[in-house]
C-alpha cells in the first residue's frame, strides 16, 4: 500500500508539475475528510499555498489513476486466469500510461461475441490466414484447396476466411492501433452534411450542410453544433483521415513483399481497415472530442457560474420587487432589510396612474430605499413606468433568469406556502438584487442559463463541477449563521443538506447563535464536521468578535496571544489597521504557519470583508425593442453570458446580442472570459440586426472613442437616408457572417 502511494504521489507530479511533498498533503487532508475549501484556506503551510484549482486537480488526478490501475489489475488477472501472460504482454501492460493503449493491449483476450475470424478459425483456416500474413511463397489458391471440406466447400472461401482471420489480427494488433491513433488525431476530421429532406427543418444548422474540419483545432462549440445537430437527426457525421493515409499506414506495416499472397494480404488491410479499425477509431475519437469538448463547455459554464454567483450585492434594503406582465399585470412586493416578505399587489401597465399611485403609496408606507424590477417580458417598460415617479429611488433591472424555476420548486413553497408562484417569483427577484449568491443557490445551477450546451454534455460531470463551484463561492464569501437559509448553508465546508436543516431548527428552537462553540450542540455536527465549517460560519455582534470574522476557532490562542503582547483588548485590535501593525507574529510562529499569520492579520485588519464589489448605478438607453436600433449606433451593456467564440451582451431588449471574439478587443483574444467577465459594463456598437434569424451582431472594439466619430457618421447617415439601411444591414450581416465562418 506504501508503495502503490508513492508510485501515486510520483505519477501526480510529473503530471501536474507540482511536488511529492504538496500533493502527499493535499491526499492526506482529503483521505481525513477535509473539504477543497477549506484546504485551500486553513492549511496553506501544510500544501505550500495551493489554490483550489490545484487542490481539484490532485483529488481528480488521484480518482482518475485509481481507476486506471483498478481497470489495469483486472485485465492483468483476466489474462493469467486464461494462460496466456507473458513477461513481454505483461511489461507492456505495466508500461502503459492511457486506457486506450491498456484497452488495445487487452483487446486480443477480451470475450467477444462470434466474429467471422472466430468461425473462420472453428473451420481450421488459422495456418491458411498466417501464410498470407507473412508472404510466404506459395500459390494461394493451390494452397488452399487443401482447407476444402463440407465447412468450406471451395477454394474461395478458404481464402475468404483466411483474409477474415489477417482482418482481425490487424485489428488486434497494439502497434497497429497506436499508430493509426496517431494519424487520427494528427489528420482526421469532423465531417458532416445535412441529411435528406431536413435541409427546411435544420435551417438553424445551415453552416453544417456541408462542413469538415480537423478535429485537432475544431473550437469546441463548433464540434458541439455539429453533435447536436447530429442527435436531432438533421446531420450526418465523421470522423476520419484520409482513407488512403490510413491504407498506406497499414501496407508499410504489414506488406514485405510483393508475390501471389500480396493481393490477398492487400484486400484483407483493407476490410480490416473499413470494418474494424475505422469504425473503432471513429468511435474513440468521437468520444474523446466530446469529452474535450464537454470540458471545455463545462469550464466556461462554472466560469460564467462563478462569475454570476460572486455578482455585487445591494445588501440589507427596504424594497420593493416587481415581477412584469402584461396580461396577468405585475406582481409587486415589499420586502425588509432581511428579505422578509411584507406586502403584495398587483399593478397593471395599462392603468398607469392607478399603478404610479400604488407604486407612490408603497414607497410612503413601507419607507422603501430602492426598486428592483425583473428584466424578462415588459420589463424595460415596467422600468420605464417606475421611473417616471422621479422619486430619487435608485431602480435596478434584475436578471430574472431561473426565478421561475425557484417559484415552483418545494424550496419556494416551504418559504411561502400560502402564497402563488407569482408571489414567490417577485420575492426572488428581490431577494436576488440584495444578495445574489444566497438566492441563486436555491436554484439547479443549470436552470441559470450561463453557458451553452448544459443539455447536451456529461450530466454527471456538469452537476459535479457546478457544486464545486458554488461551494468554493459560498465558502469564498462566508455566510451568517443566524439568517442564511438551509439551501446556502448546505454548500458550507463540511456540512451538507441534513446538517443544515439541522442548523436552521435548532436556530428555530433555540434562537440565535451567539457563539460558534454553539454549533457542537447541533445534532450530527460533530469535531470534524466542526473544524471544516466554523472560520466560514459569521456571527455577527457575537460575544467574541473573532467569531464575526474569517479567523478559525483553532486560531483564536494565535490571536489573543499577539493581542496579549500589544496589552490590549481584542475589540480594540479587530478593525483597527494601526493596532493590527503593531501585533508581533513571531511570538506566535511556534505554533501557526507564516501563511496562516498572513491570513489571520488580514482578517484583523478587515474581519469578515466580503471580497464582492460594490453594486453600480447602471441604465440601459431608451431602447426597448429591435425596431429601435440601426447599424452603427452605440448604445451601453451588460455582459450575461460568455462563450469561447465571443460574448452575449444585454442591451435592454429582449434579446441579447453577440459579440464575435474578433469584436471585442483592438488586439488578438482567443477567449473572450481573458478580458470580460459576466454582469461588465460595455459600450456597444451594433453592427447588423437580423430578424428573421432573431440576431444582433454588436462590436465593443468599434464602439471605443475612437471610433465614435465613425458611429456618428453613420447614426446620421442613417437618419438622413433610411432607405440606405436595408443594404448597410446587408453588407453587415453579411460581414459577421464571414467572422463565424472562419
Amino acid at each position: 500500500m506504501e508503495e502503490q502511494t508513492k508510485q501515486l504521489t510520483e505519477y501526480l507530479a510529473h503530471q501536474l508539475n507540482i511536488s511529492a511533498k504538496q500533493i502527499d498533503a493535499v491526499l492526506a487532508l482529503l483521505q481525513q475528510g477535509s473539504t477543497i475549501p477549506f484546504i485551500a484556506r486553513y492549511r496553506k503551510d501544510s500544501t505550500g499555498n495551493l489554490d483550489e484549482v490545484q487542490i481539484v486537480a490532485i483529488k481528480e488526478g488521484a480518482e482518475t489513476r485509481k481507476e486506471f490501475l483498478h481497470r489495469q489489475e483486472f485485465i492483468v488477472k483476466a489474462i493469467i486466469d486464461q494462460e496466456k501472460m507473458t513477461d513481454e504482454l505483461q511489461a507492456k501492460i505495466d508500461a502503459c500510461t492511457t486506457l486506450s493503449a491498456l484497452e488495445d493491449l487487452y483487446l486480443p483476450y477480451k470475450p467477444k461475441r462470434k466474429t467471422k475470424a472466430q468461425a473462420a478459425r472453428d473451420k481450421g483456416l488459422e495456418p491458411l490466414a498466417l501464410q498470407l500474413l507473412a508472404q510466404d511463397a506459395i500459390v494461394p489458391e493451390t494452397v488452399a484447396a487443401d482447407y476444402i471440406n463440407e465447412q468450406v466447400p471451395t477454394a474461395d472461401e478458404a481464402l475468404q476466411g483466411a483474409r477474415d482471420i489477417i482482418a482481425e489480427i490487424v485489428n488486434e494488433d497494439a502497434d497497429t492501433r497506436a499508430a493509426m491513433r496517431k494519424l487520427y488525431a494528427a489528420s482526421a476530421s469532423l465531417q458532416s452534411s445535412v441529411m435528406t429532406g431536413k435541409e427546411e427543418d435544420g435551417i438553424k444548422y445551415k453552416d453544417y450542410f456541408g462542413f469538415e474540419e480537423s478535429i485537432a483545432t475544431i473550437p469546441s462549440h463548433r464540434a458541439m453544433a455539429v453533435f447536436r445537430g447530429f442527435m436531432e437527426g438533421v446531420l450526418r457525421m465523421g470522423i476520419q483521415p484520409n482513407e488512403e493515409s490510413a491504407m498506406q499506414l497499414l501496407h508499410k506495416r504489414f506488406v514485405k513483399k510483393q508475390n501471389a499472397t500480396t493481393p490477398h494480404l492487400e484486400k484483407a488491410l483493407r476490410d480490416s481497415y473499413k470494418r474494424l479499425l475505422q469504425p473503432a477509431m471513429e468511435s474513440d475519437c468521437r468520444m474523446e472530442l466530446k469529452t474535450r469538448c464537454d470540458e471545455e463547455a463545462i469550464a466556461v459554464f462554472a466560469d460564467n457560474l462563478r462569475q454570476l454567483l460572486l455578482a455585487s450585492p445591494l445588501g440589507g434594503k427596504r424594497l420593493i420587487a416587481i415581477d412584469p406582465g402584461y396580461r396577468t399585470g405585475c406582481k409587486t412586493v415589499v420586502l425588509d432589510e432581511q428579505g422578509n416578505l411584507l406586502h403584495n399587489d398587483v399593478i397593471y401597465l395599462h392603468q398607469e396612474q392607478q399603478a404610479l399611485q400604488k407604486i407612490q403609496h408603497l414607497i410612503s408606507d413601507y419607507r422603501i430605499d430602492v426598486m428592483a424590477v425583473g428584466d424578462g417580458t415588459a420589463g424595460r417598460e415596467t422600468e420605464k413606468l417606475v421611473r417616471q415617479l422621479q422619486t430619487g429611488l435608485p431602480v435596478y433591472l434584475v436578471n430574472e433568469d431561473g426565478a421561475s424555476i425557484y417559484s415552483a420548486s418545494e424550496v419556494a413553497r416551504d418559504e411561502f406556502p400560502h402564497e402563488d408562484i407569482t408571489v414567490r417569483g417577485a420575492v426572488s427577484i428581490g431577494r436576488r438584487l440584495m444578495d445574489p449568491l444566497a438566492e441563486l443557490v436555491k436554484i439547479d445551477a443549470k436552470s441559470i442559463g450561463v453557458g451553452q450546451y448544459q443539455h447536451d454534455v456529461n450530466q454527471v460531470r456538469l452537476k459535479e463541477k457546478l457544486d464545486q463551484t458554488v461551494m468554493s463561492c459560498v465558502n469564498q464569501v462566508g455566510v451568517n449563521l443566524n439568517t442564511a437559509s438551509y439551501n446556502l448553508l448546505q454548500y458550507v465546508s463540511g456540512i451538507g443538506e441534513t446538517i443544515a436543516r439541522n442548523i436552521v431548527a435548532y436556530r428555530k428552537a433555540n434562537g440565535p447563535f451567539s457563539t460558534r462553540q454553539q454549533l457542537m450542540q447541533v445534532p450530527r455536527l460533530g469535531d470534524k464536521a466542526f473544524e471544516q465549517c466554523a472560520g466560514f460560519l459569521r456571527i455577527p455582534q457575537a460575544k467574541n468578535p473573532l467569531d464575526a470574522s474569517g479567523v478559525h476557532p483553532e486560531q483564536y490562542a494565535v490571536v489573543e496571544k499577539m493581542v496579549k503582547n500589544l496589552g490590549v483588548e481584542i475589540t480594540q485590535v479587530i478593525g483597527n489597521e494601526s493596532l493590527v501593525a503593531q501585533l508581533k507574529p513571531e511570538v506566535a510562529a511556534d505554533s501557526v504557519g507564516r501563511l496562516a499569520l498572513q491570513d489571520i492579520l488580514r482578517e484583523l485588519k478587515k474581519p469578515g470583508m466580503d471580497p464582492r464589489s460594490p453594486l453600480s448605478d447602471f441604465r440601459f438607453a431608451e431602447i426597448y425593442t429591435v425596431d429601435d436600433l440601426y447599424t452603427g449606433m452605440i448604445v451601453p451593456g451588460k455582459v450575461t453570458n460568455l462563450t469561447k467564440f465571443g460574448a452575449f451582451v444585454d442591451i435592454g431588449i429582449k434579446q441579447d446580442g453577440l459579440v464575435h471574439v474578433s469584436e471585442i478587443a483592438n488586439k488578438y483574444i482567443s477567449d473572450p472570459a481573458a478580458v470580460l467577465k459576466l454582469g461588465d459594463e460595455v459600450q456597444v456598437m451594433v453592427l447588423q440586426v437580423d430578424k428573421q434569424r432573431n440576431r444582433i451582431g454588436l462590436s465593443i472594439k468599434q464602439a471605443q472613442p475612437s471610433a465614435s466619430s465613425t458611429a456618428s457618421r453613420s447614426k446620421e447617415k442613417n437618419k438622413a437616408t433610411p432607405s440606405d439601411q436595408p443594404s448597410s444591414m446587408e453588407d453587415a450581416l453579411s460581414k459577421l457572417q464571414s467572422r463565424f465562418r472562419k
